[in-house]
């Protein structure tokens, strides 16, 4: 329903709400969880068929392990059970996934080994990429960047003088992308960043939509 040439490229959406959901809905948070998961997938197709190349979106922060150790578990293994859905449906689509994370050491081995199989199956698709952000934070992000040039400049294979932004582009998790987001969408009607992408959306148009991530319907993402 959009023209190509007034489709964004690249959307990043920071999915909140889930728990909500879930205990309006259910009773429980962790079913809300359950049923976002399932709308990512819808969520990336609708992006697909309107031309719009990347897809990034926001599933476990690194503040996230600081929840409550039950949903923690809970949502570990919705990941585990979903990176198996997901890669069926990105074959399917030409779909490479990426995952960006900013600190590992806390992701079970379960999910490091769906992770693997998930990236490495879908790497040579070509149609769309789909970036999911676990266990991952914007500030950590641009830290391991400096930490790198630091480690590069102390080596003599870089000149501090020759640090530029375009520089630590380059070690950003998204350096594959050829384009920072256009748009950034939150849903739940909180209206906040919450450590998303900072240094890739310095320029990004962003939208506050007031219903829960599991609740968005195609509509919604083109009424945007």
């Amino acid at each position: 329903g959009v023209h190509p040439s007034k489709a964004p490229r690249h959307i990043a959406v920071i999915m909140d709400g889930n728990r909500r959901y879930g205990k309006k809905r259910y009773g429980f948070a962790t079913r809300g969880h359950w049923d976002g998961s399932k709308k990512l997938v819808d969520f990336a197709q609708w992006c697909q068929s309107e031309g719009i190349q990347i897809l990034s979106v926001y599933a476990f922060s690194t503040e996230n392990w600081n929840r409550d150790p039950s949903e923690v578990i809970a949502l570990m293994k919705i990941f585990a059970k979903y990176c198996e859905e997901i890669r069926v449906q990105a074959l399917k689509r030409g779909i490479r996934v990426r995952v960006l994370s900013t600190e590992t050491h806390q992701i079970p081995n379960d999910v490091k080994l769906g992770i693997k199989k998930l990236t490495e199956d879908t790497a040579h698709c070509d149609s769309f990429i789909m970036n999911i952000c676990l266990s991952y934070g914007g500030r950590g992000e641009i830290l391991n960047a400096c930490k790198s040039i630091v480690a590069d400049v102390e080596q003599k294979k870089i000149r501090a003088r020759d640090v530029t932004e375009a520089e630590i582009g380059k070690r950003m998790l998204t350096s594959h992308c050829d384009v920072d987001p256009d748009l950034v969408i939150r849903t739940s009607g909180e209206m906040r960043i919450s450590n998303f992408l900072l240094w890739q959306i310095a320029y990004s148009e962003i939208y506050f939509l007031d219903m829960q991530w599991p609740e968005i319907t195609k509509k919604d993402l083109m009424q945007v």
